[in-house]
């Protein structure tokens, strides 16, 4: 148990995973104790995911914020959007910190969330009149990096 205990204090997601599969082999070793061990471990896997979706989450409003930043001629908003950038920064950091294991999640985040957003961020530049369509083929081809997103970088003005 101190393992776990352990494991808990320094991977949330580690454990979580690890926890849930012990779950589900004490089910299958036919225990007496009155748990319902499937949906047990499916909650205990679920405390992973939520780390997982709010490193989404955070990755994702970087990304749109940097599209902002990078597209819109819009001025009165980049202070909020810089902030916004840091705040999610810092989230994702705390989010690395109690799940280590996450780090080799951030690559498949950046990519899948930059997809995402790129989309709705053509749509609302659409909307606002701020954006050609020479600009949206732009902004399609658009990528970023880990160091891009975890580090300091901020995308140049229009």
């Amino acid at each position: 148990m101190s393992d776990a205990k352990t494991l808990y204090e320094k991977d949330l997601l580690a454990w979580s995973k690890d926890q849930a599969e012990a779950l589900r082999v004490a089910a299958r070793a036919g225990s007496n104790l009155a748990l319902d061990w499937e949906n047990l471990a499916e909650e205990i896997e679920d405390l992973g995911a939520s780390q997982r979706s709010a490193l989404h989450s955070q990755i994702r409003r970087i990304i749109e914020h940097f599209l902002k930043l990078e597209n819109s001629p819009a001025t009165e908003a980049r202070r909020g959007w810089r902030g916004s950038i840091a705040n999610a920064r810092s989230e994702i950091d705390y989010l690395l910190g109690v799940s280590p294991s996450l780090r080799g999640e951030v690559g498949i985040a950046i990519a899948d969330e930059t997809k995402r957003s790129l989309k709705s961020e053509i749509q609302d530049l659409e909307a606002h009149g701020e954006i050609d369509r020479a600009g949206a083929m732009r902004i399609r081809a658009t990528t970023y990096m880990t160091e891009q997103i975890l580090g300091d970088w901020f995308p140049p003005e229009p």
